[in-house]
């Protein structure tokens, strides 16, 4: 399912080749319409028509506005059953053209070439598609495995700084849930950049993978992939409703580090642990300032987590480096504290 492009792009025009597709649609931002498709169309080769389908670039662009419009776009080209969604761009595009393919007409087909390194690590993997409700982070979507996922890690170098580093938290957090040694290589990277990062991209893929291919459903391993991402999100929510958004792997490395202290609160890992873990976020993101938002405003939202059953915040914690429960509920307390414990960080 996951195919790691060579330069001429010949696995995917295979593909296009094998397949009787009628028609292909490749979905895009800005950006990727501007550094990434003409990398595409320059190695694609087919003799099926296509159509760009471009939306602007940014989180608050993933709702169901936009879903329409491009519901609306493909059934006024006519796309039928038999056509293909070619969904390149990072985990908005992959998220969104996923949502809007697995839903048009009851499903058609869709491949995901992701550009960043948070869509090629996590976004892209797995079959989850989805889109923001109101300022709900993914609260509406379906589970659709795209056909094939291919992989084109020179995409990276037209990233800026902060999309790289927004996807490297999504690989430390594979790693500490559940590859100690993954871990251990990527705390090595002294400095972040495309070269340093690209010999672990594939360790971090299959340990997504692997974990989806045991739990599609997300009814039991598939939680700990959650790990940072009930507060996370929650800070993500806010900055979005505010106007303010943030990259995802902001938000998900301000979880682990929350979360990392709220597990050893409830006496999941050592102090040591959860010490060594935090320390080791901290040198790759800046402390991200909470302090206009309230306690009962990120309790709010925890409260509305998807993970949540019989209205308790279901949270997925570390019980070790390389290990992560799941469905484990906290104390208010611990919750309250371990968000105290992150705006101190502040002024550490």
């Amino acid at each position: 399912m996951i195919t790691i492009l060579n330069d001429n792009f010949s696995q995917l025009n295979q593909f296009l080749h094998e397949k009787s597709f009628s028609k292909i649609f490749i979905l895009v931002d800005e950006n990727t319409h501007e550094y990434c498709l003409p990398i595409l169309l320059g190695n694609m080769e087919t003799d099926l028509g296509f159509e760009i389908l471009e939306i602007e670039a940014g989180e608050e662009m993933k709702n169901i506005q936009t879903a329409n419009q491009l519901w609306e776009i493909l059934t006024e080209m006519q796309a039928d059953r038999k056509a293909l969604v070619i969904n390149l761009g990072g985990g908005v595009i992959t998220d969104m053209g996923g949502f809007v393919a697995s839903t048009y007409k009851r499903g058609i087909q869709f491949i995901n070439i992701p550009t960043t390194l948070l869509s090629m690590c996590d976004a892209s993997i797995g079959g989850k598609t989805g889109i923001d409700l109101m300022h709900y982070k993914n609260m509406v979507g379906t589970f659709a495995f795209p056909e094939q996922i291919f992989i084109f890690p020179k995409f990276l170098e037209t990233l800026p700084f902060k999309e790289l580093r927004s996807g490297f938290a999504e690989m430390l957090k594979h790693g500490v849930i559940a590859d100690k040694n993954h871990w251990d290589q990527l705390i090595q990277v002294r400095k972040l950049e495309v070269e340093t990062v690209i010999p672990h991209i594939q360790t971090s893929m299959n340990i997504k993978q692997d974990v989806v291919d045991k739990d599609f459903h997300e009814q039991n391993i598939r939680k700990t992939l959650n790990f940072g991402h009930t507060i996370g999100h929650a800070v993500e929510s806010l900055c979005l409703q505010q106007g303010n958004p943030i990259l995802h792997g902001e938000a998900v490395a301000m979880g682990m580090i929350a979360e990392a202290h709220l597990a050893y609160l409830e006496n999941l890992i050592s102090e040591t642990d959860a010490n060594t873990i935090i320390e080791n976020v901290q040198r790759y993101y800046p402390y991200l300032d909470i302090s206009d938002f309230k306690d009962e405003d990120i309790t709010a939202l925890l409260l509305n987590d998807k993970k949540n059953t019989d209205s308790k915040i279901n949270f997925s914690l570390l019980s070790g480096i390389g290990s992560c429960t799941y469905d484990h509920q906290c104390s208010q307390e611990n919750i309250l504290e371990s968000l105290s414990f992150y705006r101190k960080l502040n002024n550490a």
